[in-house]
């Protein structure tokens, strides 16, 4: 059916260029992506299961009690699947000299994405998955922006343009109609 329906899309344009996702649709050449799509595509779908994840975690606390327990099982949960990942793809362990040359605040990622899921699985009952999610995206946009205008913690360095700061602009507005709508 999709295909039915890119085929004639196809037949009645000369060029069809989605430029956010670096993916080109045309009649001589066809269906072309450049090799960013593909990290693209990781990101949106990376977004994409935020939502399912903290409607999951909202509904599993109403099992098991408390915040932090539901953060604990969801973390258990994913390093099982992590380390079944990793042995089904025969990824060896990091060799320990590797470990030993990292410093103690590159090991914190995970006592960030706790608070992350706490932060949600506390929050989405009382004001909802939508305003939870869109406050979150709005911290991380300025949070990201920062680091990359500063190329902080090893991050290139990708200059706050006015472009970049219109759409971190239009990301918050986006946040207060759906807190305005929440009322």
């Amino acid at each position: 059916m999709i295909s039915k329906y890119l085929d004639k899309k196809i037949k009645n344009c000369k060029n069809l260029n989605i430029k956010f996702l670096d993916i080109k649709l045309n009649k001589t050449e066809g269906f072309k992506m450049s090799g960013r799509t593909v990290y693209l595509l990781a990101a949106l779908a990376g977004g994409a299961i935020l939502p399912v994840q903290v409607a999951l975690n909202t509904l599993l606390r109403r099992y098991i009690g408390e915040p932090m327990q539901v953060t604990f099982v969801s973390y258990l949960a994913g390093t099982l699947a992590s380390l079944a990942i990793c042995f089904a793809a025969r990824y060896p362990f990091p060799a320990s000299a590797s470990l030993a040359q990292t410093s103690w605040w590159m090991w914190i990622g995970g006592c960030l994405g706790t608070s992350y899921v706490w932060s949600t699985i506390f929050t989405t009952p009382k004001i909802g998955a939508a305003l939870a999610l869109a406050l979150t995206i709005a911290g991380q946009m300025i949070a990201a922006l920062f680091l990359d205008h500063y190329g902080a913690i090893g991050l290139a360095r990708y200059p706050a343009s006015p472009i970049r700061i219109a759409g971190v602009v239009l990301v918050i507005l986006g946040v207060s109609f759906v807190a305005y709508a929440k009322r």
